[in-house]
């Protein structure tokens, strides 16, 4: 399995304590905590399936659909590509009428697991990088209470629009890494996050990717496809606007996601010779 490639056992730690900081900031309870963007040899991609040929619909409007995100301690630790999976897990739910329980403890645990963070050792709070935590997700599963989850990921060009609202539309989520600007978390700080983020915010402070630092976050949902339009993102327990415009400035890379364990009610979920060569990509890329 590539997990011994990735540098970790299912409890080591060396790799994840010797590793510099991902620029973790916390802004009244809200931390970072996704590393800069990897590509992994051979990871898996969703461009040939054929779903990823469609036109993406214009609306993806959700408004009567509580995904239930929740904070899952992101706002004391830099855990949030563990949270990015677990919220994924609820909203896909959601979409099918249902909900899964998450609780803390199990996050964090995963987060430990996948990146080397250790629970009362601060040092050890470094954040992971998205490749590797997908990777060890769909080896090892994501180990809730009911159960363990074993998710199939690809990953799409982080700049292709279409791409992301497909993956929105079909898988429910799409699991993105974003590089935050100061003024993204003082605006958000000043508002309590009831804003939408614009590119040059300017007024809040320092408008520079990653100057605060990455984040693993959800797109959820969204008012169109045009620069001003918004989406939604799934984030620290909440829904936080911003526009497209605002996430092309600010993306590093996205993901989509299929849970075996659920099907989604829309009827969009990938089946068939889709889900056969997105499987043959995870099973090549874990054994390889």
């Amino acid at each position: 399995m590539r997990l011994d490639r990735l540098g970790r056992g299912h409890s080591g730690w060396s790799v994840g304590c010797k590793r510099l900081c991902a620029g973790m900031v916390s802004v009244s309870g809200r931390k970072l905590g996704c590393r800069p963007a990897v590509v992994l040899p051979g990871q898996p991609r969703l461009g040939g399936l054929r779903m990823m040929a469609r036109k993406a619909p214009s609306v993806l409007d959700r408004s009567h659909i509580n995904p239930a995100p929740l904070m899952l301690g992101n706002d004391q630790i830099g855990d949030c590509t563990s949270v990015g999976l677990a919220n994924a897990l609820r909203a896909t739910a959601a979409l099918g009428g249902f909900q899964i329980g998450v609780d803390d403890d199990s996050v964090i645990q995963f987060y430990a697991e996948s990146t080397g963070y250790r629970p009362g050792c601060p040092e050890t709070d470094q954040g992971g990088i998205e490749v590797e935590v997908l990777s060890f997700a769909a080896g090892v599963g994501y180990q809730l209470e009911a159960g363990a989850y074993y998710p199939l990921w690809g990953t799409t060009d982080a700049q292709d629009r279409n791409a992301l609202a497909l993956i929105m539309a079909s898988l429910g989520t799409v699991y993105l890494g974003v590089l935050l600007s100061q003024s993204d978390m003082n605006q958000i700080e000043s508002t309590n996050g009831a804003c939408v983020l614009e590119a040059d915010n300017g007024a809040y402070g320092d408008t520079t990717p990653g100057s605060a630092g990455g984040h693993c976050l959800l797109g959820w949902s969204y008012s169109g496809l045009s620069d001003s339009d918004t989406v939604d993102l799934l984030t620290w327990g909440a829904i936080q606007k911003v526009t497209w415009g605002w996430l092309r400035s600010r993306i590093m890379e996205a993901h989509g996601l299929v849970w075996p364990q659920l099907t989604l009610a829309n009827g969009l979920y990938p089946t068939g010779p889709d889900i056969d060569a997105l499987k043959a990509q995870n099973v090549e890329f874990l054994t390889a």
